[in-house]
């Protein structure tokens, strides 16, 4: 009978073959000159070959090259917004659970008033009103995602202060400085680096879709929505290669880190650690 890889197993697999992903685009990002995607009026809308893998566009930029420097600022984009919005996450759910309950009540009430309004939404009106470009689409994204992690982050402190060690450390005079630092962040590292890997794909997918909507990067950036962007008014014409290959490229490196995710949670639940 075929052998069953355990979820360790296929963490470490997803770990390395997205570490691997993810480096090389951007070693392929940073290596590639601006000359490689310039305009190329001879060569264009050409389809696949071997000398344009993922064909040319209607100006005979290089695909293949776009899609890699867009790739690269999208992971770039992906991995700030959602570094900034977890540690947002940890700060606003320990403040709360460990703050005064007015302080409980409007770290609530944020929290429902960003659930409340559709993602894209908001990023648009915060990228919009902090004029656009890359900037704006970096805060619109951390401002957004940090909300769900937060209240997951509230539970757990809501329930570690409840713990008796807890309590002895108070009774032999340790400071709250103290009890967050040697108890409260330690139990909170695995929920932080989870919810930051489940955040990851979410963000480069905001990146994209705020890019290819007009309100997120400038069109001259080869950012993988500008490109999806750019593919849609040729579509028509039978040019299916602009749209195709540039979003599987980014749909295959969003369900890695989803899965990668998705096992990372599994293993460190207790009810599926063994499985």
């Amino acid at each position: 009978m075929k052998r069953r890889l355990n979820r360790r197993t296929k963490v470490v697999l997803y770990t390395c073959l997205i570490a691997l992903v993810v480096a090389g685009a951007f070693i392929a990002g940073a290596a590639i000159p601006d000359s490689a995607v310039a305009a190329d009026f001879t060569s264009t809308r050409q389809p696949p070959s071997w000398s344009h893998p993922f064909g040319t566009d209607a100006l005979g930029r290089d695909l293949l090259a776009r899609t890699l420097k867009g790739l690269s600022i999208s992971l770039t984009v992906g991995t700030v917004a959602s570094l900034i919005s977890a540690v947002v996450a940890v700060l606003v759910g320990i403040a709360a659970a460990v703050g005064s309950p007015r302080v409980d009540a409007a770290v609530n009430w944020c929290i429902d008033l960003v659930m409340g309004v559709p993602h894209t939404v908001l990023i648009i009106l915060i990228s919009f009103a902090l004029g656009r470009g890359l900037w704006g689409l970096l805060v619109g994204i951390a401002a957004t995602h940090w909300t769900s992690l937060a209240r997951l982050i509230r539970g757990e402190v809501m329930q570690l202060r409840s713990q008796q060690y807890i309590a002895v450390s108070r009774k032999l005079g340790k400071s709250s400085g103290w009890i967050l630092t040697h108890h409260l962040l330690p139990h909170l590292v695995p929920q932080f680096i989870v919810g930051l890997i489940l955040m990851f794909p979410h963000a480069i997918l905001h990146e994209a879709s705020i890019s290819f909507l007009g309100y997120g990067l400038p069109p001259e950036q080869p950012a993988i929505g500008i490109i999806l962007s750019e593919s849609m008014q040729y579509l028509s014409t039978g040019m299916w290669w602009p749209a195709v290959f540039p979003g599987a490229v980014l749909v295959g490196i969003v369900l890695l880190v989803d899965r990668l995710g998705e096992n990372l949670r599994m293993i460190l639940d207790p009810y599926s650690a063994q499985e």
